[in-house]
């Protein structure tokens, strides 16, 4: 499950790109056989990428980014379609407001999994200041997949605004505040009443 926060983990901040994401402990548990059927110790160079990401997340938590990067850029030189080593390029990269480089490094991971949602919200929260249709179209197909994306359909309503279509907007943000009710808060206010009326709404309709 994907999970819509920031990389402190928190949702007061509208902003937030997802944070860090390494490879799933059940990928690494899969133990390679040799050609005579016998384990091998083929498994090893998977532990150790694992391990790269790990230090390279724990550097990005620590802001050291400069580190951070090269520990990606390891796990990149042993295994050029790793997406997570991709995205967290991507992660380092927008949190120091290189933008084409953050872009640059999501759409590789998005090429090798185009359905990669943490990459695709994070290269939304890039492109909706200055392709906001671009933005639209994938943060309705993350709600499209997610419809429980509290900080998507933040986003998306925020971006509907932008483009003076306040109907489609005002919808957005109450199913953020439904999903999320901590998100009622990071609505424009002007939408406020309404998101919460929505909200409230949807869950009547829900428990019935």
């Amino acid at each position: 499950m994907v999970l819509w926060t920031g990389l402190a983990a928190t949702l007061v901040v509208a902003n937030a790109v997802n944070g860090w994401l390494h490879l799933p402990a059940e990928d690494l548990s899969e133990t390679p056989a040799t050609a005579s059927g016998s384990t091998s110790s083929a498994a090893t160079p998977g532990r150790e990428t694992e391990d790269l990401l790990q230090a390279g997340i724990r550097q990005g938590e620590n802001k050291d980014f400069s580190g951070a990067t090269r520990s990606f850029r390891e796990v990149l030189s042993r295994q050029p379609a790793n997406k997570f080593a991709w995205y967290n390029l991507g992660v380092v990269a927008q949190h120091e407001n290189r933008t084409a480089d953050a872009r640059a490094a999501y759409d590789h991971a998005l090429k090798i999994d185009p359905g990669f949602e943490s990459a695709l919200y994070n290269k939304a929260i890039l492109l909706e200041p200055t392709d906001t249709d671009q933005a639209i179209a994938i943060l309705r197909r993350i709600v499209d997949a997610d419809p429980k994306a509290a900080t998507a359909y933040l986003h998306l309503g925020q971006a509907l605004e932008r483009k003076g279509r306040d109907d489609e907007a005002e919808n957005a943000f109450g199913l953020a505040a439904h999903a999320d009710p901590s998100l009622q808060q990071l609505v424009p206010e002007r939408f406020r009443d309404s998101a919460s009326a929505a909200s409230t709404a949807t869950q009547t309709g829900t428990e019935r």
